[in-house]
């Protein structure tokens, strides 16, 4: 069973959706403060966390940023108008989803099953992928930038563990929204430059990654042999 915490001031919802959730095997805690949330994420272990934008105390924007500070738990962020600004910004910080309210309960579910198997490495991933510069730990799930480890969100990871898989392979906006996102998950284009902007970013000095204009990104890093 998941056990999955909920971070939303709505007192309806946590009643309603834990009794839905348990039907699929998913046990939800639920906590109305942002205060208290962190507090019960810190004390106990969770699957993953389904965070509210709008919320007492400070916004989920602040409490994504404070849990990424400790954790790279996957985080679903709830959006109550459905912006595409709420959404950019999430990812930006390191949320792994996103659902708009009022959502189908149904949805929710599945994208929680969706993020928490992404932390699953493949059975048949190499244990170790080792380029110029970068090693990427399948078993650990962990990245290193000459010989110094990084923190990924989630999504970083699988979006950087699937491009170093197929070295030199072009992979479309649409290709990466399919294999991170799933068909069901609404999703827009800019999100892909989001993530690769942020990735490139956290992989300096290193490289790995280039623009094909008119097409997407491919991955670039040179092959290390152990």
């Amino acid at each position: 069973m998941l056990t999955v915490l909920l971070i939303d001031d709505d007192e309806k919802l946590a009643p309603l959706l834990k009794e839905y959730c348990a039907k699929y095997d998913i046990h939800v805690v639920s906590e109305l403060l942002p205060s208290n949330g962190l507090q019960t994420l810190k004390n106990d272990s969770f699957d993953a966390v389904i965070l509210d934008v709008m919320l007492p105390e400070m916004d989920g924007f602040e409490v994504c940023r404070t849990i990424r500070a400790f954790s790279q738990i996957p985080i679903i962020m709830l959006t109550a108008r459905g912006e595409i600004t709420d959404r950019v910004v999430g990812l930006e910080i390191g949320a792994d989803d996103y659902l708009p309210k009022p959502f189908d309960p149904r949805e929710l579910v599945a994208r929680v099953n969706t993020i928490v198997k992404r932390k699953q490495p493949a059975p048949q991933t190499l244990a170790k992928l080792q380029f110029d510069g970068l090693t990427i730990d399948t078993e650990q799930r962990e990245v290193y930038v000459e010989n110094k480890k990084i923190v990924l969100t989630t999504m970083e990871y699988q979006l950087l563990l699937m491009m170093a898989e197929s070295p030199g392979k072009d992979f479309s906006r649409d290709d990466i929204l399919n294999n991170l996102k799933g068909t069901e998950t609404e999703i827009f284009s800019r999100s892909v430059d989001i993530l690769i902007s942020r990735l490139r970013s956290k992989l300096k000095p290193t490289k790995p990654i280039k623009t094909v204009y008119g097409s997407g990104y491919a991955f670039v890093g040179k092959r290390v042999n152990e």
